[in-house]
């Protein structure tokens, strides 16, 4: 169900940037943004695990019970070994990037080998091979593209509408220009999210499955919530902060409204509620 709300929701995503490309520049206006976004983030996607680790002074491990406990979960669900990373923070958190399982990273702070259990480890791990195995930094990856381009053409429409631009054919409105340059990034930005906690929501329950107990994770889930309101994580770049399994970001209200990461005592809520895996 996940699967096919999260590929709902790109389709709402696409649409709204064919939309918006043809209000301005008809096809070509929505082709040229596409292409664009999708330049800057080639890249990112290309070189995430190396940009990633060393934007977070991670040290690769081969040994240790980090590495122990991703190589159990791997031999237990028959995946490929990813890199083992530590980020020298005392603040609890975890992460998994690379294009995909073959070149894939995972890591966790130094923090959260001191507060977490082994079957708390081993749940927050297996989440993140989750993420590996669905490939959710590809979809990642697509979803940003589109609402970067969403971006860029609300950019265009803003000077458009200033300066009289758009489709001349249909005769373009001013007013209706400005809306769709407000609105359109604004739509693009709650899609967005949506699909994060959507796929947050899937490794959850991916992870749950994978070590074999649900109970594992939610144990872990409250104790990073805690350890992350009462010191959260130094020097963390905002782009990066989706990737954690909780938000490193200080804030509430507003910024808790639109995070990409849903609430953590609703995933609990719902890890606690799972029986048959």
């Amino acid at each position: 169900m996940n699967t096919l709300r999260t590929i709902m929701l790109m389709t709402l995503l696409t649409l709204v940037l064919v939309g918006i490309g043809g209000a301005i520049g008809g096809q070509g206006g929505a082709l040229l943004a596409l292409v664009i976004a999708g330049a800057m983030n080639f890249g990112t996607y290309w070189f995430s695990d190396k940009m990633v680790v060393k934007m977070y002074r991670g040290q690769q491990v081969n040994s240790g019970p980090l590495y122990e406990v991703v190589a159990e979960i791997c031999q237990r669900n028959n995946l490929t070994m990813p890199k083992v990373y530590i980020l020298p923070q005392d603040t609890p958190n975890a992460f998994a990037t690379g294009r995909n399982p073959e070149h894939a990273v995972v890591a966790a702070t130094e923090g959260i080998t001191r507060i977490l259990s082994r079957e708390e480890l081993m749940g927050v791990m297996a989440h993140e091979m989750s993420h590996v195995k669905h490939r959710d930094i590809l979809i990642g990856s697509i979803v940003a593209t589109l609402a970067g381009a969403i971006s860029f053409l609300a950019h265009m429409a803003q000077w458009a509408a200033i300066f009289g631009g758009g489709n001349d054919e249909e005769g373009s409105n001013p007013i209706a220009l400005i809306g769709m340059a407000i609105f359109a990034p604004m739509a693009a930005m709650l899609v967005q999210m949506a699909i994060s906690r959507s796929r947050e929501y899937e490794a959850d329950r991916g992870g749950a499955r994978m070590c074999g107990n649900p109970h594992y994770l939610a144990s872990a889930l409250r104790k990073l919530e805690m350890a992350n309101k009462q010191a959260p994580m130094q020097k963390v770049n905002e782009a990066t902060a989706h990737m954690f399994i909780v938000n490193p970001l200080k804030g509430g209200g507003l910024r808790n409204l639109f995070s990409t990461h849903p609430p953590v005592e609703e995933r609990v809520r719902r890890l606690e509620s799972m029986t048959a895996l």
